[in-house]
Protein backbone atom coordinates (compact mmCIF):
# COMPACT_ATOMS: atom_id res chain seq x y z
CA UNK A 1 0.00 0.00 0.00
CA UNK A 2 1.02 3.29 -0.91
CA UNK A 3 1.40 6.23 1.30
CA UNK A 4 0.20 10.02 0.48
CA UNK A 5 0.58 13.06 1.89
CA UNK A 6 -2.52 15.73 1.22
CA UNK A 7 -1.81 19.46 1.96
CA UNK A 8 -4.08 21.91 1.96
CA UNK A 9 -2.81 25.35 1.02
CA UNK A 10 -5.98 27.46 1.78
CA UNK A 11 -5.12 26.23 5.55
CA UNK A 12 -2.12 29.33 5.39
CA UNK A 13 0.75 26.87 4.27
CA UNK A 14 4.14 28.91 3.31
CA UNK A 15 5.41 27.64 0.83
CA UNK A 16 8.67 26.81 2.81
CA UNK A 17 6.33 24.72 4.99
CA UNK A 18 5.43 22.51 1.93
CA UNK A 19 9.07 22.24 0.83
CA UNK A 20 10.01 20.87 4.21
CA UNK A 21 7.08 18.79 4.61
CA UNK A 22 7.30 17.56 1.17
CA UNK A 23 10.99 16.54 1.83
CA UNK A 24 10.23 14.59 5.78
CA UNK A 25 7.55 12.77 3.66
CA UNK A 26 9.64 11.17 0.98
CA UNK A 27 12.61 10.20 3.78
CA UNK A 28 9.24 8.59 5.37
CA UNK A 29 8.83 6.53 2.71
CA UNK A 30 6.05 8.11 1.61
CA UNK A 31 5.16 7.79 -2.49
CA UNK A 32 2.96 10.71 -3.51
CA UNK A 33 2.16 14.75 -2.04
CA UNK A 34 -1.02 16.00 -3.16
CA UNK A 35 -2.84 20.04 -3.04
CA UNK A 36 -5.90 20.72 -3.21
CA UNK A 37 -6.84 23.78 -5.60
CA UNK A 38 -8.46 26.85 -3.88
CA UNK A 39 -7.82 30.26 -4.29
CA UNK A 40 -8.81 31.21 -0.15
CA UNK A 41 -9.67 29.03 2.94
CA UNK A 42 -12.83 31.94 4.23
CA UNK A 43 -14.06 35.39 2.29
CA UNK A 44 -13.59 36.58 6.20
CA UNK A 45 -10.11 35.66 6.59
CA UNK A 46 -8.13 37.61 2.95
CA UNK A 47 -5.13 37.50 4.63
CA UNK A 48 -4.26 34.26 5.45
CA UNK A 49 -2.02 32.63 2.87
CA UNK A 50 -3.31 30.44 -0.16
CA UNK A 51 -0.80 29.38 -2.68
CA UNK A 52 -1.98 28.11 -6.08
CA UNK A 53 -2.33 24.60 -6.27
CA UNK A 54 -0.66 24.25 -9.94
CA UNK A 55 2.52 26.92 -9.04
CA UNK A 56 3.24 25.17 -5.65
CA UNK A 57 3.44 22.03 -7.66
CA UNK A 58 5.92 23.69 -10.20
CA UNK A 59 8.45 24.41 -7.86
CA UNK A 60 8.04 21.06 -5.54
CA UNK A 61 9.43 19.71 -8.57
CA UNK A 62 12.45 20.66 -8.12
CA UNK A 63 13.03 19.62 -4.56
CA UNK A 64 11.21 16.10 -3.94
CA UNK A 65 11.35 13.39 -5.80
CA UNK A 66 7.71 12.27 -4.85
CA UNK A 67 4.72 11.88 -7.42
CA UNK A 68 2.86 15.07 -7.08
CA UNK A 69 -0.92 15.50 -7.75
CA UNK A 70 -4.00 17.86 -7.67
CA UNK A 71 -6.70 16.65 -5.27
CA UNK A 72 -8.46 17.68 -7.10
CA UNK A 73 -8.04 20.43 -9.35
CA UNK A 74 -11.60 22.26 -10.52
CA UNK A 75 -12.11 22.29 -14.03
CA UNK A 76 -13.84 25.65 -14.00
CA UNK A 77 -10.75 27.32 -12.67
CA UNK A 78 -8.86 27.08 -16.13
CA UNK A 79 -10.08 26.65 -19.81
CA UNK A 80 -9.45 22.89 -20.46
CA UNK A 81 -6.70 23.67 -22.79
CA UNK A 82 -4.84 25.49 -20.74
CA UNK A 83 -5.08 22.89 -18.46
CA UNK A 84 -3.87 20.52 -20.33
CA UNK A 85 -0.90 22.61 -21.56
CA UNK A 86 -0.16 23.32 -18.06
CA UNK A 87 -0.39 19.88 -16.94
CA UNK A 88 1.82 18.42 -19.84
CA UNK A 89 4.25 21.08 -18.85
CA UNK A 90 4.39 19.79 -14.87
CA UNK A 91 4.64 16.28 -16.06
CA UNK A 92 7.91 17.18 -18.49
CA UNK A 93 9.10 19.08 -15.24
CA UNK A 94 8.76 16.15 -13.00
CA UNK A 95 10.74 13.68 -14.93
CA UNK A 96 7.16 12.12 -15.29
CA UNK A 97 5.30 12.24 -11.94
CA UNK A 98 2.08 14.16 -12.47
CA UNK A 99 -1.13 13.01 -11.28
CA UNK A 100 -4.11 14.61 -12.55
CA UNK A 101 -6.71 14.81 -10.02
CA UNK A 102 -10.01 16.82 -11.31
CA UNK A 103 -13.08 17.20 -10.31
CA UNK A 104 -16.39 19.56 -10.86
CA UNK A 105 -15.68 22.01 -8.70
CA UNK A 106 -18.00 22.43 -5.56
CA UNK A 107 -16.83 25.79 -3.65
CA UNK A 108 -19.13 28.52 -4.85
CA UNK A 109 -17.89 31.36 -2.77
CA UNK A 110 -14.65 30.72 -4.77
CA UNK A 111 -16.30 30.89 -8.24
CA UNK A 112 -18.71 34.23 -7.19
CA UNK A 113 -15.20 36.47 -5.87
CA UNK A 114 -12.80 35.17 -9.15
CA UNK A 115 -16.19 36.08 -11.48
CA UNK A 116 -16.50 32.62 -12.64
CA UNK A 117 -19.89 31.39 -13.23
CA UNK A 118 -21.43 28.63 -11.10
CA UNK A 119 -23.34 26.76 -12.93
CA UNK A 120 -25.78 23.55 -11.75
CA UNK A 121 -23.99 20.38 -10.52
CA UNK A 122 -25.41 18.52 -13.74
CA UNK A 123 -24.20 21.75 -15.94
CA UNK A 124 -20.48 20.92 -13.88
CA UNK A 125 -20.43 17.45 -14.59
CA UNK A 126 -21.14 18.48 -18.69
CA UNK A 127 -17.87 20.60 -18.05
CA UNK A 128 -15.54 17.78 -16.48
CA UNK A 129 -16.77 15.61 -19.01
CA UNK A 130 -15.69 18.11 -22.43
CA UNK A 131 -12.63 18.45 -20.12
CA UNK A 132 -11.33 14.99 -19.93
CA UNK A 133 -11.72 14.76 -23.60
CA UNK A 134 -10.36 17.36 -24.40
CA UNK A 135 -7.06 16.99 -22.10
CA UNK A 136 -6.66 13.74 -23.37
CA UNK A 137 -7.06 14.69 -27.19
CA UNK A 138 -4.39 17.67 -26.50
CA UNK A 139 -2.24 15.10 -24.65
CA UNK A 140 -2.31 12.41 -27.25
CA UNK A 141 -2.79 14.05 -30.63
CA UNK A 142 -0.67 16.57 -32.93
CA UNK A 143 -3.57 18.49 -32.98
CA UNK A 144 -6.77 18.30 -30.89
CA UNK A 145 -9.94 19.50 -32.26
CA UNK A 146 -13.48 19.18 -29.89
CA UNK A 147 -16.64 20.36 -29.90
CA UNK A 148 -18.48 19.83 -27.11
CA UNK A 149 -21.55 21.09 -25.45
CA UNK A 150 -19.65 23.50 -23.27
CA UNK A 151 -16.27 24.09 -24.15
CA UNK A 152 -14.02 23.46 -27.71
CA UNK A 153 -10.62 23.43 -29.17
CA UNK A 154 -9.76 23.54 -32.83
CA UNK A 155 -6.40 22.11 -34.31
CA UNK A 156 -5.02 23.28 -30.70
CA UNK A 157 -1.21 22.00 -30.21
CA UNK A 158 0.41 20.86 -27.22
CA UNK A 159 4.18 20.63 -26.74
CA UNK A 160 5.84 19.35 -25.08
CA UNK A 161 3.84 16.67 -24.70
CA UNK A 162 3.17 14.97 -21.25
CA UNK A 163 6.30 12.17 -20.47
CA UNK A 164 3.61 9.35 -19.06
CA UNK A 165 2.21 7.22 -21.86
CA UNK A 166 -0.28 7.53 -23.31
CA UNK A 167 -0.78 9.70 -20.72
CA UNK A 168 -0.65 11.23 -16.50
CA UNK A 169 -3.09 9.37 -14.69
CA UNK A 170 -6.02 10.79 -14.38
CA UNK A 171 -7.22 10.70 -10.57
CA UNK A 172 -11.13 11.79 -10.52
CA UNK A 173 -12.64 12.87 -7.70
CA UNK A 174 -15.94 10.87 -7.66
CA UNK A 175 -18.90 10.91 -4.75
CA UNK A 176 -22.22 10.97 -6.54
CA UNK A 177 -23.93 8.53 -8.74
CA UNK A 178 -23.54 10.75 -12.03
CA UNK A 179 -19.52 11.23 -10.91
CA UNK A 180 -19.07 7.37 -10.26
CA UNK A 181 -20.13 6.74 -13.97
CA UNK A 182 -17.83 9.82 -15.21
CA UNK A 183 -14.90 8.03 -13.12
CA UNK A 184 -16.30 4.69 -14.39
CA UNK A 185 -15.59 5.84 -17.90
CA UNK A 186 -12.49 7.83 -17.32
CA UNK A 187 -10.17 7.30 -14.28
CA UNK A 188 -7.03 5.62 -14.10
CA UNK A 189 -7.75 5.84 -10.25
CA UNK A 190 -10.57 7.57 -8.01
CA UNK A 191 -10.79 9.03 -4.50
CA UNK A 192 -14.44 9.34 -3.26
CA UNK A 193 -13.27 13.05 -1.85
CA UNK A 194 -14.44 11.99 2.03
CA UNK A 195 -11.95 12.41 4.54
CA UNK A 196 -14.22 10.46 7.09
CA UNK A 197 -15.54 7.49 5.62
CA UNK A 198 -14.74 4.25 7.39
CA UNK A 199 -14.22 0.81 5.92
CA UNK A 200 -17.76 -0.66 5.85
CA UNK A 201 -18.60 3.57 4.52
CA UNK A 202 -15.56 3.00 1.76
CA UNK A 203 -16.76 -0.66 0.99
CA UNK A 204 -19.86 0.27 0.27
CA UNK A 205 -18.62 3.20 -2.57
CA UNK A 206 -16.34 0.46 -4.00
CA UNK A 207 -19.63 -1.51 -4.26
CA UNK A 208 -21.52 1.58 -6.34
CA UNK A 209 -18.15 1.73 -8.26
CA UNK A 210 -18.45 -1.66 -9.53
CA UNK A 211 -21.43 -1.11 -10.39
CA UNK A 212 -21.42 2.28 -12.72
CA UNK A 213 -18.25 -0.06 -14.12
CA UNK A 214 -20.42 -2.92 -14.98
CA UNK A 215 -22.84 -0.34 -17.06
CA UNK A 216 -20.08 1.26 -18.39
CA UNK A 217 -18.54 -1.24 -19.83
CA UNK A 218 -14.98 -0.71 -17.96
CA UNK A 219 -13.00 -3.67 -15.66
CA UNK A 220 -13.53 -2.36 -12.56
CA UNK A 221 -9.86 -3.75 -11.63
CA UNK A 222 -8.37 -1.46 -14.28
CA UNK A 223 -8.96 1.64 -11.46
CA UNK A 224 -6.96 1.85 -8.91
CA UNK A 225 -8.81 2.99 -5.88
CA UNK A 226 -7.28 5.54 -3.34
CA UNK A 227 -8.84 6.94 0.36
CA UNK A 228 -8.13 10.30 1.78
CA UNK A 229 -8.41 9.59 5.97
CA UNK A 230 -8.33 12.15 8.50
CA UNK A 231 -5.58 10.86 10.22
CA UNK A 232 -4.58 11.33 14.85
CA UNK A 233 -1.39 9.29 15.42
CA UNK A 234 0.32 9.52 18.69
CA UNK A 235 2.44 6.93 20.62
CA UNK A 236 0.16 6.52 23.61
CA UNK A 237 -3.74 6.46 23.64
CA UNK A 238 -3.38 9.66 26.06
CA UNK A 239 -1.72 11.48 23.80
CA UNK A 240 -4.01 10.95 21.02
CA UNK A 241 -7.04 11.48 23.40
CA UNK A 242 -5.40 14.63 23.86
CA UNK A 243 -5.19 15.58 20.25
CA UNK A 244 -8.57 14.94 19.26
CA UNK A 245 -9.63 17.40 21.80
CA UNK A 246 -8.70 20.26 19.31
CA UNK A 247 -10.67 18.78 16.47
CA UNK A 248 -13.93 17.71 17.99
CA UNK A 249 -14.45 21.12 19.67
CA UNK A 250 -14.47 22.88 16.75
CA UNK A 251 -16.49 19.95 14.17
CA UNK A 252 -19.05 20.45 17.45
CA UNK A 253 -22.75 18.43 16.59
CA UNK A 254 -21.02 16.38 13.78
CA UNK A 255 -17.64 15.04 15.56
CA UNK A 256 -18.80 11.83 16.77
CA UNK A 257 -19.68 10.87 12.87
CA UNK A 258 -16.11 12.43 11.99
CA UNK A 259 -14.17 11.13 14.55
CA UNK A 260 -16.17 7.45 14.00
CA UNK A 261 -14.87 7.63 10.27
CA UNK A 262 -11.47 9.44 10.73
CA UNK A 263 -7.99 6.81 11.06
CA UNK A 264 -7.24 8.09 14.84
CA UNK A 265 -5.34 6.10 17.18
CA UNK A 266 -1.39 4.04 18.33
CA UNK A 267 0.57 3.30 15.55
CA UNK A 268 -0.94 -0.68 16.15
CA UNK A 269 -4.25 0.88 15.63
CA UNK A 270 -3.68 2.90 12.67
CA UNK A 271 -1.96 0.12 11.24
CA UNK A 272 -5.07 -2.11 11.79
CA UNK A 273 -7.37 0.77 9.82
CA UNK A 274 -5.46 0.65 7.21
CA UNK A 275 -4.99 -3.21 6.97
CA UNK A 276 -8.75 -2.79 6.52
CA UNK A 277 -8.63 -0.34 3.51
CA UNK A 278 -5.79 -2.18 2.10
CA UNK A 279 -7.87 -4.77 2.03
CA UNK A 280 -10.76 -3.47 0.48
CA UNK A 281 -8.71 -2.85 -2.80
CA UNK A 282 -7.16 0.33 -1.60
CA UNK A 283 -3.90 0.89 -3.41
CA UNK A 284 -3.34 4.39 -1.60
CA UNK A 285 -3.99 6.44 1.69
CA UNK A 286 -3.68 9.66 1.48
CA UNK A 287 -2.82 11.27 4.71
CA UNK A 288 -4.46 14.46 6.36
CA UNK A 289 -3.20 15.42 9.33
CA UNK A 290 -4.35 18.25 11.71
CA UNK A 291 -2.38 21.72 10.86
CA UNK A 292 0.91 22.16 12.30
CA UNK A 293 0.98 18.43 13.57
CA UNK A 294 1.91 17.15 10.20
CA UNK A 295 5.65 16.61 10.50
CA UNK A 296 5.50 14.60 13.85
CA UNK A 297 2.94 12.67 12.52
CA UNK A 298 3.83 11.44 8.68
CA UNK A 299 7.31 10.66 10.90
CA UNK A 300 5.57 8.34 13.12
CA UNK A 301 3.43 7.10 10.37
CA UNK A 302 7.10 6.29 8.22
CA UNK A 303 8.69 4.75 11.32
CA UNK A 304 5.96 2.69 13.28
CA UNK A 305 3.11 2.01 10.37
CA UNK A 306 4.13 1.85 7.23
CA UNK A 307 7.09 -1.26 7.25
CA UNK A 308 4.06 -3.59 9.22
CA UNK A 309 1.59 -3.05 6.02
CA UNK A 310 3.79 -4.23 2.72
Amino acid sequence: MQAGLFIEPQFGFSYTRVRDLAREAEAAGFTHLWVSDHFFLDPKQPALDCLEAWTLLAALSQVTGLRLGTLVTSQSYRHPALLAKIAAGLDVMTGGRLEFGVGTGWKEVEYTAYGIPFPSADVRVGQLIDTLEIVRAMWTAERATYHGRYYAVQDAPCAPKPLQRPHPPILIGALRPRMLRVAARYADAVNFRNFFLGPPAYGGMLARLRAACDREGRPYEAIRKTHTSYTIIGRTKAEVDDIVKGPASRWGPAAAERLAGATIGTPAVVRERLAAYRDLGVAQVIFLFPYGREGEMLRLIGEDVLPGLG
